[in-house]
């Protein structure tokens, strides 16, 4: 179900002209600047009050109820990824999401407070605190190789060692090694079920793209070990205390199988996804924060949280990726989302997750358990419209 506000005194407010010429109501009433929600309250907007076709936006969140996701962990965890390292959720909410123009929420439907796993979404999150290890000086340059930091054995050998930061965030490490008793070649059904691969060759790293979560889980457990800490107290403190998150969201790793100790503590490195359990498990209207975040190029209401220049590199297609940035798909060639801007951007994960942002149209899009397939085309489709009408 969609719920729609009407402002009464924005309304009457509006010149005569406004109220008589179609789509000059709209156009009128948008704001000068992005709002940002506070922690206890997000306004909600009504369509034509940030220049959107309510009709159009309608049709969105019915095409989004109609194509809700049929993921299962019961029955698709094991069968799709293999052996489980981590905790998984009893259930899940259904299909649910929030639209946001200029910061405010002009659509909202389902239940956006249930924190689900987002699976491979977590991945950006990743990219964003890596920001925050450069933005700090705790990594001077993303083209510095990792083992001039990471002294744990994890790449000394002569191939691992030329592994760069950047090599990492752009899925191009070629990392060899087993971590949390996962191997990074990926074969074997039992380990990695549908998602296990054939034997083939080890590139040079930042010469070959391969989407893989040993490797992910890899620059997770060096990125923990640069901070000192666990990526989730870091994630905390910079970011989501600041953006005004809830505090229920949590972000996992395999429980002991991925503790390890620095500095003298136990700290529970977190996996970039939810592949084999854990991950990070939060809600829409977090992921709608978060998006606000990235689509004003790292600055909340004057703070500037992410660096806009770290945003505008992770936002820049690779050499071998498949229009894919620092742990950030893209749109730049328009085959990922053909009616959606070439600026358009996004976190996905597995069973249907997104945070789609749209800097043309200063859109963000959170859409939790969708349908696979070109179900996200189409909602984008219809968001579009809404704006332009076509």
């Amino acid at each position: 179900m969609m719920t729609y506000w009407f402002n009464r005194r924005a309304f009457l407010a509006l010149p005569l002209a406004a109220l008589l010429v179609p789509g000059l109501a709209g156009q009128a009433a948008q704001p000068k600047r992005t709002y940002f929600p506070s922690a206890a309250t997000w306004q909600h907007k009504a369509p034509a009050e940030v220049g959107m076709d309510a009709a159009k936006l309608k049709e969105a969140i019915a095409w989004a109820e109609a194509h809700g996701s049929k993921w299962d962990f019961e029955k698709d965890q094991i069968r799709t990824f293999g052996k489980v390292l981590g905790a998984l959720p009893p259930g899940r909410a259904a299909t649910n999401g929030i639209i946001l123009r200029h910061g405010y929420i002009v659509a909202e439907f389902g239940d956006t407070k249930t924190n689900d796993p987002v699976y491979s979404v977590a991945k950006s999150f990743l990219s964003t605190t890596a920001s925050i290890a450069v933005a700090k000086g705790l990594i001077r340059s993303v083209d510095d190789p990792v083992a001039g930091y990471i002294h744990d054995g994890g790449y000394d050998s002569p191939h691992n060692a030329k592994i760069t930061w950047k090599n990492h965030l752009q899925q191009e490490s070629e990392w060899e090694g087993t971590l949390w008793g996962k191997n990074a070649n990926f074969l074997g059904v039992e380990e990695y079920g549908n998602g296990q691969m054939k034997p083939r060759e080890i590139h040079d790293p930042g010469a070959y793209y391969e989407y893989n979560d040993v490797r992910i889980n890899r620059f997770a457990l060096s990125q923990a070990k640069v901070f000192g800490k666990s990526l989730p107290e870091v994630l905390k403190e910079n970011i989501m205390d600041k953006i005004g998150a809830s505090t229920s969201w949590k972000w996992q790793g395999y429980g002991p199988k991925s503790t390890v100790e620095i500095n003298g503590k136990p700290v529970e490195s977190v996996s970039g996804g939810t592949r084999w359990g854990g991950g990070l498990w939060i809600n829409s209207q977090d992921l709608a924060r978060f998006g606000l975040l990235i689509l004003n190029k790292g600055n909340w209401e004057g703070q500037q949280l992410v660096s806009a220049k770290w945003i505008a590199e992770a936002t820049q297609a690779s050499a071998h990726g498949p229009d894919y940035g620092y742990l950030w798909w893209l749109n730049t060639r328009q085959k990922q989302w053909p009616s959606g801007p070439a600026s358009s951007f996004a976190a996905i994960g597995n069973g249907g997750n997104i945070i789609w942002m749209d800097p043309e149209h200063d859109i963000v899009m959170v859409w939790h358990w969708h349908e696979p397939g070109k179900a996200v085309d189409g909602m984008i489709q219809r968001i579009v419209a809404s704006v332009t009408g076509s």
